[in-house]
C-alpha cells in the first residue's frame, strides 16, 4: 500500500501544478510563445548572415530545441522559490504525505509543459520551411534526448531553487542562464568561431544534444558519435543535481 499511496501522492502534486495553468494561462502561453519569437528572430532577422553547413533554418530550430529545454530552468527555479516564498513546501512537509511528493509533482507537471513546448517549436519550424530526415525512429530518438536534457537541467533547477530560496534571487542565476545557452553551437557553427571559443562551445553538454540532435534528424551541423555524448552528460548532471535537490528538500527546516 505504501507504493500506492506515494504515488497517489506524487500524482496530486502534479495535479496540483497542472491546475496552476488553467489559472494562469498567459503565464503558461508566454512561456510557450517566447521561444517561437526566439526561433522566429533568428531565423529571419538575426541569422540571415550566418555561415553555416546547409540550410540555415534547417540547423537553427534543432539548437532552438535544445535551447528551449535549458531555458526551461528559469521558470522551474521561479515556481520552487515562490512556493518556499510562501510558505507552502513547509505545509506539505508537515502533512501526512511521501517525501518528495512536491518535487515529483513539480517534476511531473515541467516535462508535460516541456513536451508541449516541443510540439508547438516543431509546428513552427515545419511553418518556417524545417524538415527532419531521418525517419520516425530517429526523430523520437531525438526528441527523447531533449527530454532528457530538460529532465537534468530541471533537477539543476530545483537545486538551485532550494539554496536560494527567495524568488528574487532567481535573476542572480538567470544571469549565468543566458550565457550558457548562448555559449553553444545552437545559432553557429563552433568552424565559424575562435579556436578557444569553439573548444569550449565544443564542451558545453547543451551543445553535445544539439549535434546529437540534429544528425539524428538528419539537419546540417550533425555529427555521427555524438548521441553517446547527448546521453551521457544529462546522466551525469542528473548524478550530480539529483541527490544534492533530495538531500537540501530533506534539510529545509531543520
Amino acid at each position: 500500500m505504501s507504493a500506492a499511496y506515494a504515488v497517489s501522492d506524487c500524482w496530486t502534486m502534479t495535479r496540483r501544478e497542472l491546475a496552476h495553468w488553467a489559472r494562469q494561462p498567459v503565464q503558461v502561453a508566454v512561456g510557450l510563445v517566447f521561444p517561437v519569437m526566439m526561433l522566429v528572430m533568428f531565423g529571419y532577422l538575426v541569422g540571415g548572415g550566418r555561415t553555416v553547413p546547409g540550410d540555415y533554418v534547417d540547423f537553427l530550430v534543432p539548437g532552438m530545441l535544445t535551447l528551449t529545454m535549458v531555458f526551461g530552468l528559469e521558470g522551474t527555479m521561479t515556481a520552487v522559490t515562490r512556493d518556499l516564498d510562501k510558505g507552502v513546501v513547509d505545509r506539505f512537509r508537515s502533512m501526512p504525505m511521501t517525501d518528495g511528493a512536491v518535487l515529483v509533482g513539480r517534476a511531473a507537471a515541467d516535462m508535460l509543459q516541456s513536451a508541449a513546448g516541443l510540439l508547438v517549436m516543431t509546428g513552427v519550424g515545419y511553418a518556417m520551411g524545417w524538415r527532419a530526415h531521418g525517419g520516425p525512429a530517429a526523430f523520437a530518438g531525438a526528441l527523447g534526448l531533449l527530454l532528457l536534457l530538460r529532465f537534468a537541467m530541471l533537477w539543476a533547477g530545483i537545486f538551485l531553487a532550494l539554496v536560494a530560496g527567495r524568488p528574487e534571487l532567481v535573476q542572480s542565476v538567470q544571469i549565468l542562464v543566458w550565457p550558457f545557452g548562448f555559449l553553444s553551437n545552437a545559432f553557429a557553427s563552433p568552424d565559424s568561431m575562435p579556436g578557444w571559443l569553439g573548444a569550449a562551445v565544443e564542451w558545453n553538454p547543451m551543445s553535445a544534444t544539439a549535434t546529437a540532435v540534429r544528425e539524428l534528424f538528419g539537419n546540417p551541423g550533425g555529427e555521427p558519435g555524438w548521441v553517446t555524448a547527448a546521453v551521457l552528460w544529462p546522466l551525469a548532471l542528473l548524478a550530480l543535481f539529483f541527490p544534492l535537490a533530495v538531500r537540501r528538500f530533506r534539510r529545509l527546516g531543520a
